[in-house]
Formats: structure tokens, sequence, C-alpha cells
């Protein structure tokens, strides 16, 4: 159970205390270690699911703590990001979707893994993704970063985009559930006695 791919994935949420805890010292040098030990975790998904497939090392370890650990890295580092004010005014909104769409997403993964089917990521949630991590990237430095680049708005800007396509592609997760749920409960009443 302890591979390699298992390994990168608990070092993962291993970080995430110090990833959101250096964020409170109000330091540049400390944002920029945040964010360099931010992108490693972000980088660490990528390369367990690429390594567990190619050594042949998937497993039921694996693919139950993989999305949990990512979503506990963004959750973490946005509400972390929300209550240094790194996040404000409007944008906490865009925050609030996003860490609304991953509890609803993981809510749905897991009814429809009770009936036995899988819910395959799309190119649009990669996109999302993407997007809301080089974002949270930008929120972390904020301030930190060099005066010829407004880092705060890029990131800002970007969660917006992100929190728009978390909208579109928790429609599309929801509307998939929606016609399982659905399928199921047609089962249901053939079943019954009567």
């Amino acid at each position: 159970m302890l591979n390699i791919a298992n390994i990168l994935t608990l070092s993962r949420i291993a970080a995430i205390p110090v990833i959101v805890g250096l964020l409170f010292l109000d330091q540049p040098f400390w944002h920029w270690v945040s964010v360099t030990l931010f992108i490693i975790a972000g980088a660490t998904d990528f390369f367990d699911g690429y390594l567990a497939r190619r050594m042949a090392q998937v497993s039921a370890l694996g693919r139950f703590l993989d999305p949990i650990a990512d979503k506990l890295v963004v959750a973490a580092t946005l509400m972390v990001l929300v209550a240094a004010g790194h996040i404000e005014g409007w944008s906490v909104l865009a925050a609030l979707v996003i860490l609304c769409r991953e509890i609803l997403v993981s809510g749905l993964r897991e009814y429809l893994a009770e009936l036995r089917v899988g819910v395959p990521v799309t190119l649009a949630a990669k996109w999302k993704t993407t997007t809301q991590m080089v974002a949270i990237g930008f929120l972390i430095v904020g301030q930190a970063g060099p005066s010829w680049l407004d880092f705060a708005m890029i990131g800002d800007i970007l969660l917006w985009i992100a929190a728009l396509l978390t909208l579109w592609t928790g429609y599309d997760y929801m509307r998939v559930g929606l016609n399982h749920m659905r399928d199921d409960q047609r089962a249901e009443h053939r079943s019954e006695p009567g």
C-alpha cells in the first residue's frame, strides 16, 4: 500500500499545514516558500497518478486518497487565503463557489460509487483544476510579487474564471448524477412488491 505513488499523495496531504501556516507569516519570503510548496504539491498530483499507472501500482488506497488530497489542498488554501485577507470582497464568493462544488461533486461521486457508476474527469474539469491552481498560486504570492506585476489582481481574475468553469463542470456532473439517480429510483420502484 505504501508505494511511491501513495507516498507522493500522502506527502501532498502532509504539506497542507505548512503551506497554509506560512500564509500567516506576513513576510514576502514566506509567501514565496508557501507558493513553492504549493507548486510541488500540485506537481505530485500529476506524478502520483502517472507513476501508479506506469509502475502498475494503482491501488484502492491511491484511488481513494488522490481526489481527497486534491480537494484538501484547494479547500484549506482557499480558506486561509480568505482568512489572511488575500481573497476579499466579491472574490470570496468565487472561492465559496469552488468550495461548494468540490463538496457537491465529492458527495455525488460517493453516491454514484454505491451504484457502481464511475464519473470520468472531463476536459473542462481539467481546465477548471488548472485555472484554480494557477489562481491560488498567484493569490498566495499576492503583494509579495514584483511591483511591475499585480499578482493579486491576476489571481482574482483567474479565481473568477475558475469559479465560472466550476459552475459549468458542476452542472455537467449534476446532470449525469441526476440521470443515474432517476434510473436508480425507477429500478427500486420496479423491484418493490406489489
